[in-house]
């Protein structure tokens, strides 16, 4: 039976990315979804699961994507609240690469370096890459700092994270003053920059001053680059000591995590790929 993979993308014009994607990752037959709300989601969700027999139901899937994440979280629990006894196909939330990027730059710094008990800062931590990355190290034992202009915004994402992961380890920071930045920065070991495209949030002169800082990963790829000194291609590059990760140099892994949870999908008909279950499956490769 041909494996059937569903595309809801919140845009209005589904995401040629993730269709290349899903075709790289062995999908027989692709069917894609522009302007998909959860409002309008139902009866695609119904074609779905109705149109073959429980058995094989794993031979379809659906993949939730679009550049919104906030718009792709409420398609996510809504696609989930329609499936019903049986009746299911197994799902993946990507919204943005959001998930896969934030496993696979997470997955760069946990080769450098122990990350539970590390004292790790997330600049842009309220974005939806830097939020993804700032639980995934909750979950993995470290200490967060979530970073953002802004105390409020980073209390929030404080808090969510919180809720996400039991005993998690998350003080909100704002960096809108250079005394804010400094006292994010103090006794940090790993620096993940998760911000806007084209923002310097620390400079190539703050960073080497920072003595406890083992590894910097920089996901942005448009210049300027987030964190000063590192470079996009970089992937383990010792910077001054400092061994650096650039938006290209975790690229790779982003791209197999991303083909790997798509195939994983139609392994069974049960599955639902959001942040944890994803960066499990980075784990595995």
């Amino acid at each position: 039976m041909r494996k059937i993979l569903i595309q809801l993308d919140t845009d209005p014009q589904p995401s040629v990315f993730d269709r290349v994607v899903a075709v790289d990752a062995g999908v027989d037959e692709l069917f894609s979804y522009g302007g998909v709300t959860p409002e309008n989601v139902v009866g695609l969700v119904h074609g779905a699961i109705f149109t073959r027999g429980v058995p094989d139901l794993k031979n379809t899937a659906i993949f939730i994507g679009g550049s919104n994440v906030a718009a792709g979280e409420l398609l996510f629990k809504k696609v989930q609240k329609t499936f019903f006894g049986p009746m299911r196909v197994s799902v993946m939330m990507d919204s943005n690469g959001s998930n896969t990027t934030a496993a696979a730059a997470v997955l760069a710094a946990r080769k450098q370096m122990p990350l539970a008990g590390a004292t790790a800062l997330v600049l842009g931590g309220t974005g939806p890459v830097g939020h993804r990355a700032a639980q995934i190290l909750a979950a993995e034992g470290a200490e967060i700092r979530v970073a953002s202009r802004t105390r409020d915004k980073a209390e929030q994402t404080c808090f969510a994270i919180a809720e996400a992961v039991s005993a998690a380890r998350v003080t909100p920071f704002a960096t809108g003053t250079p005394a804010e930045l400094d006292a994010a920065c103090d006794e940090v070991s790993l620096i993940i920059a998760a911000g806007a495209a084209g923002v310097e949030l620390i400079s190539t002169e703050r960073r080497l001053n920072l003595p406890s800082l083992k590894v910097a990963v920089d996901l942005n790829a448009v210049p300027p680059l987030g964190i000063g000194g590192v470079e996009v291609m970089d992937k383990a590059k010792d910077r001054n000591g400092v061994i650096c990760y650039g938006a290209i140099g975790v690229g790779g892994t982003k791209m197999k995590i991303h083909r790997a949870a798509v195939a994983r999908l139609f392994e069974s008909n049960d599955q639902v790929l959001d942040t944890a279950a994803i960066y499990a499956i980075g784990q595995s490769l």
